[in-house]
């Protein structure tokens, strides 16, 4: 069992060089936990004695979700094992709290596997690679993520049925990537680290050939232009809204787009005021006064990726001007899957405890990223719906993209965690060799394999009638 820490308020107690251990020293006390949690013991991973069904774990997580839309997470989790991985973090989270830990803790994602990743615009409107998704966000010891996104390394490689050599280097790949990465972070200043960011358009593919970089760059340069596109009001106005003279409203497109009734979002009658006001005192005071140039037109239901499917997340259309919208996505804040394990959240409301994890991991956040607690006594957390978001398609990889991609968010996790955690600390556990990159790479394959035994249950639990599933197109 891991307890949850969050940092606390510094000391007013005076300032002297013993409350400031150097990088070094910080390093050998990392180096030193080897001692009593071996690098190796990180590839450690058996089915443990009393480890609950995966069916049962998957069925416990639907408890409070929208029962019409339950069947349709079920069908996307049914898609392929890679899909089941990406709903299962409940399941792995039991699993991976009874494997070794340093006892270093970060503000960990909780949910780091390939798709959480990708690029979105800065306020400043440069578009970076960082993690994209924060539901799970809870402070916890920092194998948890390394391992969950190194399996899933793994299990897209074997979803793109890969050889096994492929997919022992791209799961190296990220834990060398993460290592390394750690380890200039652990010799940076504080500021320098907390101003890093990754370019998404300049990222590089150390060794690869000048064709291959060429080949990627040119590839990044499309991705920007089309989520470009996507942004663009005159592009989502008339795909999202239809008019009726003055009146706007947000197309429905059941069963993924759909007004929601009274009885599920109370509020409705006095266009949720309540809620956008909670959610308007949660945003910084500059930004309230962009907010306050909206006004509030509509708000539907919207299904979206695996593991969210079936808690209410909504878009909400707000207008400046007739061709001036904004698209505010509004998600569900549970709790975490980590919560068991790592401790409750110091935060009252779930959607800040996603929000202020994400501004703590992420190098930039939207401007617009708030929370809310609804009238029907749900927490929400609300961030723009698109703003040149840029998402990695596993199908249209191949073996080199899929290494280059896994480094770059090896990356990513590493600069999130540096933000919070002791960089020095982690690079000196981890080290300058590949122990600590072998160990992670064994324990994703055994992991995989046991993802594949709990996607087959899954599977076969559909075929006998004991979990509803639905394919959607």
């Amino acid at each position: 069992m891991v307890r949850n820490t969050q940092p606390e308020r510094a000391s007013k107690a005076p300032q002297d060089k013993a409350s400031h251990p150097s990088a070094d020293e910080r390093a050998a006390k990392g180096k030193k936990l080897r001692e009593m949690v071996p690098r190796a013991s990180q590839a450690e991973w058996k089915p443990y004695k009393g480890r609950r069904d995966p069916v049962e774990v998957t069925l416990a997580s639907d408890q409070g979700r929208m029962g019409n839309l339950v069947p349709i997470r079920h069908g996307r989790m049914s898609a392929s094992p890679f899909a089941f991985y990406r709903g299962s973090a409940a399941l792995m989270a039991a699993d991976l709290a009874r494997t070794p830990t340093s006892g270093i803790k970060v503000q960990a994602c909780g949910d780091a596997h390939l798709m959480n990743f990708g690029g979105f615009a800065t306020p400043e409107r440069n578009v970076i690679f960082d993690i994209n998704d924060f539901d799970e966000t809870l402070p916890a010891p920092f194998e948890w993520d390394l391992k969950r996104l190194a399996v899933s390394a793994v299990i897209a490689a074997q979803h793109l049925t890969l050889p096994s050599s492929d997919a022992a280097r791209v799961a190296k790949g990220v834990a060398r990537e993460y290592r390394e990465s750690m380890r200039t972070y652990a010799t940076m200043r504080a500021r320098d680290v907390w101003y890093d960011r990754i370019d998404l358009q300049r990222y590089e593919d150390r060794g690869g050939d000048p064709k291959r970089v060429a080949s990627v760059r040119a590839a990044s340069a499309r991705l920007i232009k089309e989520a470009k596109r996507r942004t663009a009001p005159e592009h989502q106005l008339p795909k999202l809204v239809s008019r009726d003279g003055a009146r706007l409203t947000i197309k429905d497109a059941p069963p993924l787009i759909y007004h929601p009734t009274a009885e599920i979002t109370p509020g409705m009658k006095f266009g949720y005021a309540e809620t956008i006001a909670a959610y308007r005192e949660a945003l910084p005071a500059h930004v309230q006064i962009l907010f306050d140039r909206f006004q509030f037109r509509d708000l539907a239901i919207k299904v979206v990726g695996v593991g969210s499917v079936g808690t209410q997340c909504y878009v909400g259309l707000f207008m400046a001007a007739d061709n001036d919208p904004l698209f505010l996505q509004i998600k569900e804040a549970r709790r975490s899957v980590l919560e068991p394990y790592a401790g409750k959240s110091v935060h009252p409301n779930q959607g800040q405890r996603v929000v202020e994890g994400q501004r703590l991991m992420q190098s930039a956040s939207d401007v617009f990223l708030g929370w809310a607690r609804g009238k029907n006594k749900r927490d929400f957390y609300l961030r723009q719906l698109m703003d040149m978001k840029v998402s990695a398609t596993l199908e249209e990889m191949d073996a080199k993209m899929l290494h280059q991609y896994s480094r770059m968010c090896g990356h990513a996790l590493a600069l999130a965690h540096a933000r919070s955690g002791d960089a020095a600390m982690i690079a000196g556990y981890l080290g300058s060799g590949p122990a600590f990159d072998d160990a992670i790479s064994e324990f994703a394959f055994e992991y995989a394999s046991q993802n594949a035994a709990d996607y087959r249950s899954f599977i076969k639990a559909i075929r006998a009638g004991r979990v509803a599933a639905q394919i959607d197109s």
